[in-house]
């Protein structure tokens, strides 16, 4: 397995005033913006705003990896050396599955 990380999803309270900061006070260029989900270029790993909810906290951060061949990795459970939170999950056309880091952070893996 070769895991490439390629988003880090901040949790707002307030969108607009995170797009602001991240845009105009920052620099970064937004890729778009919606209500519950903004993207700035960062290079090779995406800055991704997201609403702050239960268990999510304003300010919190999630790690999200890409990871090839995430459906089999999946259903090898931890013998795949993960430990995976839920089931997989297709979002936007996107397949997710949420595992836990060694320090026990919830992460996200993509396809």
């Amino acid at each position: 397995m070769q895991a490439r990380l390629a988003y880090v999803m901040k949790f707002v309270t307030d969108m607009e005033r995170a797009v602001r900061f991240h845009r105009d006070t920052l620099g970064l260029p937004l890729k778009f913006q919606s209500p519950g989900w903004s993207e700035f270029s960062t290079g090779d790993v995406t800055l991704a705003l997201h609403p702050a909810r239960e268990g999510k906290p304003a300010g919190s951060i999630e790690l999200g990896f890409q990871i090839r061949g995430l459906e089999a990795l999946h259903a090898r459970g931890e013998a795949s050396g993960l430990t995976f939170s839920g089931p997989l999950r297709r979002e936007h056309g996107v397949l997710l599955a949420p595992f836990l880091d060694s320090e026990g952070a919830l992460c996200t893996a993509s396809e």
